[in-house]
């Protein structure tokens, strides 16, 4: 068992080290393909079908690009292209998936306070609602509602809404962001193997047959690299939102998710403006600094929402927390809810190492994390994880007062 353990770990490692790797590549030729693309200008001594051009210099080099929208009058004998980036991200993140959540069902996937459901039935709602999206997304670009950008954009940003809001009513909050941002990368890898790179080999062997090719192929490309271009930044937040409780753990999680999407927005928008030399939009800043402050604001759970009482967090001080009334019911809470995995010798099947060395059996040890204790399961419900030890509400607000009368009673 101990064995195994360890190889499941580095397996994961392995898995995520992949993945992080081939996302820097598929996100970096998407951004720089977009910038190209925005920035072409057009000049007279282009050649015959040619939109426009660009030089660039990197690496000691110069760089003259030109972009033909269908296809040069003969074609190369060779061409680079850009897919296996997009294929091995999913790939990779697939494989993360189920390593860290499908095999770790009971743990990380099912909160049984959620939905009481089993780790088979689990697993077969997530594989069946990443098919699901894709489905749904291409039946509406395909519909007469896909010759409208902008109306289709806002469409797919109801449905986006609606996932977050349906993955947090089946899963943990930490399996709902990740699953959110599944959802939305397997639309966009789907978009590459299903209709960008399906449509630029039709155009190439028109031209290799002597046919004119269809201009309409590339515009459907076009738009889907659109979609692709402004769901990246939301996909990166899910991705790393695991690590920060404060996006996933909430009451109000499913509106963060629904608010980082406009983030991605915002941001894209700027970028794209500024590429395509159309000015520079400031107040896609502003609107996106509002709307990070917004969802802080969510991940608090001020008062005005719930009636509970909102106090920042400080930094803490073993005299501080050990020595506040509320601190013996929260050891023995502790001991009961949190110590067969925070300790020393771990008893919890599986789990040989105290999940990133946070080891919560001695007053000094409870005292210097009780910051994370109070977001983690105090705050949020993002520990215990799947709620796996039936930690009460009541338990919770226990927590969150012991936390809270330190600080006040530190600042009398």
């Amino acid at each position: 068992m101990y064995e195994y353990a360890i190889a499941w770990e580095w397996l994961a490692f392995a898995a995520r080290w992949f993945h992080v790797i081939t996302a820097i590549a598929w996100i970096g030729s998407s951004f720089y393909f977009i910038a190209l693309d925005l920035g072409l200008v057009k000049r007279p001594h282009l050649p015959p079908g040619a939109y426009g051009e660009e030089w660039q210099v990197h690496g000691g080099g110069f760089y003259h690009i030109q972009k033909y929208l269908v296809a040069p009058a003969q074609m190369p004998e060779h061409l680079t292209w850009f897919k296996y980036e997009s294929y091995f991200t999913w790939i990779s993140g697939f494989l993360m998936l189920c390593i860290v959540y499908y095999g770790g069902a009971d743990l990380f996937l099912i909160d049984r306070h959620v939905l009481d459901i089993s780790p088979p039935v689990a697993i077969a709602i997530s594989l069946a609602s990443l098919a699901f999206g894709w489905l749904v997304y291409d039946l509406l670009c395909k519909s007469p509602l896909g010759r409208n950008t902008w109306g289709l954009m806002a469409v797919l940003y109801v449905v986006l809404v609606l996932m977050a809001w349906g993955y947090t009513q089946l899963f943990t909050g930490r399996a709902a962001f990740l699953h959110l941002g599944a959802f939305t990368a397997t639309i966009m890898s789907a978009n590459v193997f299903m209709i960008i790179i399906p449509n630029q080999k039709i155009v190439v062997a028109d031209l290799i047959a002597g046919r004119t090719p269809d201009p309409n192929y590339g515009q459907v490309a076009k738009q889907r690299s659109l979609h692709n271009n402004y769901l990246t930044l939301p996909v990166i937040f899910f991705m790393l939102s695991n690590h920060y409780p404060l996006s996933f753990g909430t009451q109000f999680n499913w509106v963060i998710a629904a608010l980082v999407f406009l983030l991605g927005v915002t941001i894209r928008h700027w970028f794209n403006t500024t590429h395509a030399r159309k000015g520079r939009p400031t107040w896609t800043w502003i609107v996106t600094v509002i709307l990070f402050i917004l969802i802080m604001w969510l991940s608090t759970v001020p008062k005005l929402l719930t009636g509970e009482k909102d106090t920042a967090a400080v930094a803490p001080a073993f005299q501080q927390f050990a020595g506040d009334p509320h601190f013996p019911a929260v050891k023995q809470l502790l001991a009961t809810r949190c110590s067969m995995c925070h300790a020393a010798d771990p008893a919890y099947e599986g789990i040989v190492r105290p999940p990133k060395e946070v080891m919560l059996e001695t007053d000094a040890e409870i005292a210097a994390h009780a910051r994370e204790i109070y977001i983690q399961a105090g705050r949020s419900h993002a520990m215990p994880p799947g709620n796996i030890t039936d930690i009460t509400p009541d338990e919770r607000k226990l927590l969150v007062a012991w936390f809270e009368s330190a600080v006040e009673g530190n600042k009398q």
